[in-house]
């Protein structure tokens, strides 16, 4: 691949607020797209932001044997939204926003288990209801928890439940110092109080957690999906929690977004719903954009960049 001509098309894929690209302002030409305006502009785009994240529109612009983008950059850590076979047999190289959102993440997670086990959830509805209803809490410390997805969100998510004292196992798609592989995954699902999906989106983990998987975990057990939608049968959740299979679960994440509100997910009992918000804490998008611009630099400067996604395995390899 050649290096970045003296004066680069950066094509935004356009959603609200738009990123602020005003360092690049006088030395990069700036165009903007849409779904029904991207197939036309991107054979005349050497970069490409990806700043509509939730879009699929890539997928279908993405232009055969033509000219094409040099390089993509997504503002999210998944990146199935856009990859498609020509995509990913294409020299093109993609990169993700893989650090913005690992500690919040993590964060939203502890959160979520420490309302499960304080029921925190039923304090706020019986108050609502002013019912002074005394009950026990669980403790979290002591407990143990099964982290499924060893990249840099699975790690912080494991680091911040061990701080609460929980016993934190790791599972990654290989097993390492650390890390245990997924030959390992129904035995520590067996055992674990906190099942807490963070897995990307790959063929591999594509409905991974399912009836049988669900049957396995213990009644008193809770389960947590902050990876991507389609990890989760969402059915087969459905029903363990209406059966009490298991105690309790939440989704941030799901199979169709955003959830409508005929949606029976909305009425399980145990289930707490979150509109895909976990990573999303207050000037994230200006972190996107700093993050951007400065692998900008990098990738005009000719000096390699980092996040650099394996398109075979859909995430960043080797961590």
């Amino acid at each position: 691949m050649s290096g970045p001509p003296s004066e680069a098309t950066l094509l935004v894929l356009d959603a609200e607020p738009l990123p602020r690209l005003g360092t690049l302002t006088g030395r990069v030409r700036i165009e903007h797209a849409d779904e029904s305006t991207l197939a036309e502009r991107l054979p005349s785009a050497d970069v490409l932001l990806v700043w509509d994240f939730t879009s699929h529109a890539v997928r279908r612009a993405w232009p055969g044997e033509g000219p094409r983008p040099r390089w993509v950059h997504t503002a999210s850590a998944g990146v199935d939204h856009l990859m498609c076979p020509e995509l990913a047999a294409s020299d093109t190289v993609v990169t993700n926003a893989r650090g913005v959102f690992d500690q919040p993440i993590a964060e939203y997670v502890a959160a979520l288990v420490l309302a499960m086990a304080k029921d925190l959830p039923r304090t706020w509805d019986l108050q609502r209801q002013r019912e002074w209803r005394h009950r026990e809490s669980q403790r979290v410390a002591g407990t143990r928890a099964c982290v499924v997805g060893s990249g840099p969100i699975g790690r912080a998510i494991a680091q911040t439940l061990k701080a609460l004292g929980i016993r934190t196992a790791l599972v990654g798609r290989t097993p390492r110092t650390g890390i245990h592989g997924p030959d390992d995954l129904d035995r520590l699902m067996a055992r674990a109080d906190w099942v807490v999906s963070a897995a990307p989106l790959t063929e591999a983990t594509h409905g991974m957690f399912d009836a049988r998987r669900f049957g396995m975990m213990q009644p008193s057990a809770r389960f947590i999906n902050v990876g991507r939608g389609q990890l989760v049968v969402e059915e087969a959740l459905a029903e363990a929690l209406s059966k009490r299979w298991i105690a309790g679960a939440a989704l941030d994440v799901f199979e169709h977004e955003p959830l409508g509100p005929e949606s029976p997910l909305w009425e399980v009992p145990g289930l707490i719903v979150s509109p895909h918000m976990s990573g999303d804490t207050v000037g994230w998008r200006d972190e996107l954009g700093a993050q951007f611009l400065e692998l900008f630099e990098r990738w005009q400067a000719g000096r390699p960049l980092p996040n650099v996604v394996d398109k075979q395995r859909g995430y960043v390899p080797g961590h």
